[in-house]
Parts: C-alpha cells; sequence; structure tokens
C-alpha cells in the first residue's frame, strides 16, 4: 500500500484544510496520513483545540490517519518543522507523496528556490549575512534578494516558505512533492473567499465569540472550552521568573546574548506582551521570541532539538487507516505507539525524553482552557477507530 502525506496543525481543521484533503484524494486517489502538531503550535501558541479533538475532525473529513508530531518539532522554526514532519513520513515506509499547498501560482518557483539551498555562493552570502548580524531567516531573506531577486517574493510568503523547507528536506528521499494551489484567504487575512478563511482569522472569531460555523465542517465546528494563550500568562510569567541567563541560553534558537535581553526583560516587566515587546528586534522576531517562550515552559532545550524523532504516535484513525498501520507494522523504521502506557514502557532513553515533553504538553495545556482536565489524559484517553 502506498500513501499521500501532509504535514499540518489543523488549527482549527476548517474547509480549506478539507478541499485540501479532497484534492488530494482526487489527484491520486491514495489513502492520507497527517503528521499533526499536537498541543503547540510553530507560532509559539496553543492549539485552538486540543490534538485528539483536532485528530478527529480530520479523520471525519478526510484524512485517514492521524500521527502527532512531537512537541520538540512541532514549537521550532520553519526549517526543523518541516524536516522532523519530512522524516516521519519517510520513516512510515509507504508514503508516496508529501502534499502541500502554497500561494504560488507557478510552483517551479518554489523548486528553483529549494535547490538554491544547495548552491555554494548562496550559502556563502547567507553565511556573511549570519556574520553580520542577521538572524537566519532574515539573511536567507536578503540573499534572495541579492542573488535571485526573481525568487525572492514567492519566497517570502509563509506558506511558501514552509514549501520551500519541504522541498528541501524531500532531498535525498523517495517521496515525491504533490503542489496544491492554496484556495481561499491568504495566511493571517480577514478576507472570508468561498465558505474559506485563515485559521488565525477562524482561531480570533471564536475567541472573540464571532459566528464562525460555516467557515468548518459541521462535524469539526464545536469549541465548548477553546484554549487561549492568554490564559497561561501567569505560569509563563513565572517559569521565566525562576531561569538563568544560562537557561535561556540552553534553549532552542537562543544564541549568546538574546539570553541575557531575555533575561533583562523578564526581570523588568510584568506581562508575557511586555516582555516579548522589549526582546524584539529585526534580528528576535516575535515569532521566534513567542517560541522561546514555549521552549522554556515546556522544558525543550537545544538537545531535544537535535535528537532524531524516535516514534511514531497515532492520535486518531478509520478502517482506511488501520490498513496504513499494517503497513507501516511491516516497511516502517520506527516504533508505532498506539496505546501509550504500553508503548512509553517500550522506549529508550532518548525517546522518552522527547515523549516526556508532549506528557508535560498536554498538561499545561489544560491549564489554557476553562475546562481543566487531570495529569496524564494521554495514558487514559482511549485510541479508537472511527
Amino acid at each position: 500500500m502506498r500513501i499521500n502525506a501532509v504535514i499540518c496543525e489543523y488549527n482549527p481543521f476548517h474547509n480549506g484544510h478539507k478541499y485540501q484533503l479532497e484534492k488530494i484524494k482526487k489527484n491520486n486517489n491514495l489513502p492520507v496520513a497527517a503528521i499533526m502538531s499536537g498541543n503547540f503550535t510553530q507560532r509559539g501558541d496553543v492549539a485552538i483545540a486540543d490534538k485528539f479533538a483536532r485528530a478527529e475532525a480530520a479523520v471525519r473529513n478526510g484524512a485517514d490517519l492521524v500521527i502527532e508530531l512531537p512537541a520538540a518539532y512541532a514549537c521550532s522554526n520553519a526549517e526543523n518543522f518541516a524536516g522532523a514532519g519530512v522524516k516521519i513520513a519517510a520513516a512510515l515506509g509507504c508514503t508516496e507523496n508529501l502534499c502541500f499547498s502554497v500561494e504560488e501560482d507557478n510552483p517551479e518557483l518554489l523548486i528553483k528556490a529549494a535547490e538554491l539551498f544547495s548552491d555554494e555562493s548562496f550559502n556563502r552570502e547567507v553565511k556573511a549575512l549570519m556574520k553580520d548580524g542577521l538572524y537566519y531567516p532574515l539573511a536567507v531573506e536578503r540573499a534572495f534578494n541579492k542573488i535571485a531577486p526573481k525568487l525572492a517574493e514567492a519566497v517570502a510568503k509563509p506558506n511558501n516558505i514552509l514549501a520551500v523547507e519541504y522541498l528541501k528536506a524531500l532531498a535525498g528521499t523517495e517521496i515525491k512533492p504533490m503542489i496544491i494551489k492554496r484556495k481561499g484567504s491568504n495566511h493571517d487575512s480577514k478576507i472570508i473567499t468561498d465558505g474559506i478563511s485563515s485559521a488565525s482569522n477562524i482561531r480570533r472569531m471564536i475567541i472573540d465569540g464571532e459566528n464562525y460555523r460555516g467557515l468548518l465542517p459541521e462535524n469539526a465546528s464545536a469549541f465548548p472550552s477553546p484554549a487561549d494563550i492568554k490564559k497561561l500568562e501567569k505560569p509563563i510569567v513565572y517559569k521565566l521568573r525562576t531561569m538563568s541567563p544560562d537557561d535561556f541560553n540552553n534553549l532552542p534558537e537562543v544564541s549568546e546574548g538574546l539570553n541575557n535581553r531575555i533575561y533583562d526583560a523578564v526581570r523588568n516587566y510584568n506581562s508575557v506582551k511586555e516582555i516579548i515587546d522589549a526582546v524584539k528586534t529585526k534580528r528576535y522576531t516575535h515569532a521566534r521570541i513567542r517560541r522561546t517562550i514555549i521552549h522554556a515552559l515546556l522544558g525543550i532545550t537545544k538537545d531535544e532539538m537535535k535528537r532524531e524523532v524516535p516514534y511514531i504516535r497515532v492520535l486518531a484513525f478509520n478502517e482506511t487507516g488501520a490498513k496504513i498501520l499494517g503497513e507501516i507494522k511491516k516497511a516502517g523504521r520506527l516504533p508505532i505507539i498506539t496505546n501509550v502506557a504500553d508503548g512509553y514502557k517500550s522506549l529508550d532513553e532518548n525517546a522518552r525524553r522527547i515523549f516526556d515533553i508532549d506528557l508535560k504538553a498536554s498538561d499545561i495545556y489544560s491549564l489554557a482552557s476553562d475546562k481543566i482536565t487531570p495529569c496524564g489524559i494521554d495514558f487514559t484517553r482511549p485510541l479508537k477507530k472511527l
């Protein structure tokens, strides 16, 4: 059995995601495995609904199997996020295509952009710009503007940035890219087109109590207790106040200098927003600082970030998904976890360190909702075929 894979957040699962899954299956009629972020996301935020609800919504609307992208990689920059997702897709042993949507009418531009990362002169330019103090994404953007200005505009769009990272990560694998033109609103847009809106706009509508129902499939539109990062304000500030400059320096994406900048901001300001605003510069973006705060909250260090993805954690599946799991058991290259209690015992120390972060993420995530659940929900939530 061969399958398609998507790397996603489904935060929340909306009509645009359903359209994408329908388009994928129409292209080649293969089943789809979704590799999905858990309870914390790549933008340094909590997911609007927990990973189990989002996984079930995906399976009820076109996905056949949902696998968790561990928090250590899900709460990371685009390169690490994409790289870990592709490694999971490859480890399944049966992935034919990695499917992703772009905001670009000419996907060839993105393929050329990905190929440029293996060009020596381009990499020399990126390294030189970073030596001058630029953060990697900004250095890449400047290098494109200088060496390949025609590609710079395409690469600057958020969905296209991830697409280029997927294409880079696919090099050296047998997985082929399936590039789909994004339908509806662009990333972070408030415009609603043909019943499709950006996930960020839908999250805002849910939190603000606006009517969002027509923007999601009916069986994925209930949010009895949406999570909001603002509800973690005091736990986050408490955690940051207990950390030293060395503690901050041990976090992913934190370099010498940034650690002291964060430490000073934490000592001088009382809210997360004030801290982020005090730390932000052209080099240190809002997204980077938000991720750093989540890394601190969850205890994700540089060491964990460097580790390879060590397991395949299943969140939801249907009858076809059960057949995919049978294929993964034969051809896959990582242990499969369907029962957490049994699976956790079988993991080695390296894998447990990554899994422990996911367990902690679930326990802390609950505090971002009005409906707080007991610790250990990963162990008590049964996995059922939908």
